[in-house]
């Protein structure tokens, strides 16, 4: 009997291995057992997955190609889990034939404006985002961070630096709105901004601008020499 796999030491667990690791560093069959779960009595999921690929020559695309039917006449492999394969194949070769996401490009504050004005603009309170960028200022995630009075928003710091870090953040710009439509910034404002270019400095992350938006018109702490 084969040792199962909860029984493993936790660095050659698939699940863990791929959380500790990221998905490459496993194997075909280790992403397979992933996806159907548990083998039988007498093999491991992972094991059961590398005898069913032996017999499709280790080739994911003749895996592809076998049926319900096929599959399901390896002992520990019902419908389901030959049903989870065959759509995790479709899914494979589908992302093959998918040109790859275009991000928003946000070097400049007019970028940033014109891509958070639509979102702000009728507002009647204020948000805070953080725009979290990779080095060629290629959008990764936009997040609303707060959402808050008519005046101000709290922010914390600790919120925006643990999001940057998550995400593999290099670059990274703050918006609001003020809801008032005066762009100049408040003393608030100022602070904030300090407090999050020193928190980017110690972790080596590039503060890019922080940009106040109104209905029509938009402030930029860099272009103004702030930053």
């Amino acid at each position: 009997m084969k040792l199962p796999i909860n029984n493993w030491s936790e660095d050659d667990r698939p699940r863990e291995k791929l959380e500790r690791l990221g998905a490459a560093a496993l194997s075909d069959a280790e992403l397979l057992a992933i996806l159907i779960g548990s083998g039988s009595a007498k093999e491991s999921a992972v094991d059961l997955m590398r005898r069913v690929l032996a017999d499709c020559n280790n080739n994911l695309n003749t895996l592809g190609k076998r049926t319900i039917a096929e599959l399901t006449t390896y002992h520990g492999m019902g419908p389901a889990k030959a049903i989870t394969i065959l759509a995790a194949c479709e899914l494979g070769k589908r992302r093959k034939d998918s040109d790859a996401e275009q991000r928003e490009t946000l070097g400049s504050a007019t970028a940033i404006y014109n891509l958070m004005h639509p979102r702000l603009q009728d507002l009647d309170v204020e948000e805070f985002h953080v725009l979290l960028m990779n080095q060629a200022f290629k959008l990764i995630k936009e997040i609303c961070v707060s959402h808050g009075g008519i005046t101000e928003t709290a922010v914390d710091v600790r919120v925006i630096m643990k999001q940057a870090l998550m995400n593999n953040t290099t670059v990274l710009a703050v918006c609001h709105n003020h809801p008032s439509g005066n762009i100049t910034p408040s003393r608030q404002d100022d602070q904030l901004t300090t407090q999050i270019k020193k928190a980017c400095e110690v972790m080596r992350i590039h503060f890019l601008d922080h940009v106040i938006v109104t209905d029509g018109r938009y402030y930029s702490y860099l272009e103004e020499g702030k930053i």
